[in-house]
């Protein structure tokens, strides 16, 4: 546990397993009501964690409320096992009609399988999604806020900035006063942003890539991520996002060559940052992960006019567009 800023906390919430390593959970303390931003996995290690921090700020339940920047589990997971009957849970719209209109995971299985996704691993993949593990039993009363809302506990007063991308719905927090940016997991120094994409109605990467230009008006002298270390070149990372989604993008048409591929061939063909002999020997959940990155890139490039998608019941593919 750590302090930032006056009155604003860090508590890292340990992520086992997970290659994210931890959650930066960000308290600020203030004489009515207090504020926790992200809450980490309802799991028991996340759950110690955060009881220890907020014991050693001397920080009361009864009197703290809750932002979540967005509907993964990593952030919302615990939140329902912190709340009281006096706390209220601030949330994006967007990511509110997700949670509270789940209606399982098959949807997104069946996408995943005709993306080429194997049928005999879909279920391991499932069950070591930490969205299905580590989700909240249940979802708490939601007080949703809008882009341009505004968020005043303390001293500080911040600003809704939605930016989808990551979900739906992600929103930061900007504080102008003090040029402070809480950018969940929109913006992350030391690894890259998961954009994925389970549906061929969205088109998560161009959104992502315009939340990055609207971050980059804002004036931001520390940005306090969701996850690994805190920042100041704000703008230059941005700008390193762009630059990586757009390598990404090249090497998804050079993968493509000549031959049609389906999201999962593509993805085993990628360059990605984990340690592993083969593709066949991936952790099946970072296999998800990965799939669902390359069908964010596959129909960010088919809205550019650059590649076309050819599908049928059972299995979509992707061709280079010769024209």
């Amino acid at each position: 546990m750590e302090e930032v800023l006056t009155n604003l906390f860090r508590i890292e919430i340990p992520l086992p397993g997970s290659p994210l390593k931890s959650l930066n959970s960000y308290v600020i303390k203030a004489p009515q009501r207090n504020l926790i931003i992200d809450t980490g996995m309802n799991r028991k290690e996340c759950l110690a964690a955060m009881e220890a921090g907020l014991q050693e700020l001397g920080v009361d339940l009864e009197k703290t409320d809750f932002f979540i920047t967005h509907m993964h589990a990593d952030h919302f997971g615990l939140v329902a096992r912190l709340v009281t009957d006096t706390s209220t849970v601030y949330f994006n719209r967007p990511d509110a009609e997700a949670v509270e209109g789940w209606s399982g995971w098959e949807s997104m299985l069946d996408y995943a399988g005709r993306n080429g996704f194997p049928e005999d691993e879909l279920r391991a993949a499932l069950h070591n999604h930490p969205g299905y593990k580590y989700s909240p039993e249940r979802v708490p009363k939601l007080t949703i806020l809008e882009d341009g809302d505004a968020v005043i506990y303390g001293d500080y007063r911040f600003t809704c900035v939605q930016t989808p991308g990551h979900t739906r719905g992600h929103m930061c927090l900007y504080e102008p006063a003090g040029k402070v940016l809480v950018c969940g997991d929109h913006i992350l120094h030391d690894i890259t942003p998961n954009i994925q994409c389970w549906s061929g109605k969205e088109n998560p990467l161009k959104s992502y890539l315009e939340s990055l230009d609207k971050v980059y008006e804002l004036e931001v002298d520390l940005a306090l991520p969701g996850h690994r270390s805190l920042f100041r070149n704000c703008k230059e990372r941005i700008d390193e996002l762009k630059r990586h989604h757009q390598e990404r993008a090249d090497e998804v048409l050079s993968i493509l060559g000549k031959d049609a591929k389906h999201a999962f061939q593509v993805a085993s063909e990628m360059t990605w940052d984990i340690v592993c002999e083969s593709w066949g020997r991936f952790p099946v959940a970072q296999k998800w992960f990965a799939t669902g990155e390359a069908i964010a890139h596959l129909i960010y490039l088919e809205a550019k006019g650059m590649v076309f998608r050819l599908g049928d019941e059972k299995t979509i593919t992707y061709s280079l567009n010769s024209a």
